[in-house]
């Protein structure tokens, strides 16, 4: 099983409320953290999509993920947990390190390699324009995923959720969606830290 497959089949499993045993839980990170990008793919995959270093003209950015670089798809995206079929890899890549890490942080809270993610990660969609509400292209869609990565790896950050949470209402009806989306929304808003939700 692909470490894509095991994101998405560990996903729907725990969204319909299921419950995975502390062994299970420390399979899945063991073949998660096994699937870790190398150098050379890392660095293959930003020529690809014309960003090499993971960088812009200015030597920053970091548009594109990290540590997990999605398999190659005979050319076509990878979907989304809630199922979209994206058209960039602005969101297909990020969704899919971003969802892997989420997991990590879920079973693997106090792993020393688990928490250097998340903080790069924190730091990396902090200069990224789909991780402060930016409504262009499937960069909207973008934010999606690091909403949900945000309620369950830095639930402190409320400011940032506040602002995401806003940018895509204030935003969702500028143009003809597709169902999925609202549809990630709603998966997100159900797992904003319960202060959260009652003031919303």
């Amino acid at each position: 099983m692909t470490a894509y497959d095991l994101m998405i089949k560990t996903n729907e499993y725990l969204i319909q409320d299921g419950t995975l045993t502390e062994a299970q839980q420390n399979n899945i990170v063991r073949q998660l953290l096994c699937a870790r990008s190398g150098e050379r793919e890392k660095q293959s995959f930003y020529r690809g999509v014309r960003y090499p270093g993971n960088a812009d003209g200015n030597g920053e950015g970091r548009m594109y993920p990290a540590y997990f670089i999605p398999p190659y798809n005979d050319g076509r995206k990878l979907q989304t947990v809630v199922p979209m079929s994206p058209k960039t890899h602005i969101l297909s890549a990020n969704a899919y390190e971003l969802e892997i890490i989420r997991l990590l942080h879920l079973f693997a809270p106090k792993d020393a390699v688990v928490q250097d993610m998340v903080r790069g990660t924190l730091e990396r969609l902090r200069g990224t324009c789909f991780g402060n509400g930016c409504p262009q292209g499937e960069c909207f869609h973008a934010a999606l995923p690091v909403l949900r990565f945000l309620a369950a790896c830095a639930p402190h950050e409320t400011e940032w959720m506040y602002k995401l949470v806003d940018f895509f209402n204030e935003h969702y009806e500028d143009k003809t969606r597709h169902s999925g989306v609202m549809r990630y929304f709603g998966l997100c808003m159900s797992e904003l830290p319960f202060a959260m939700i009652q003031s919303l």
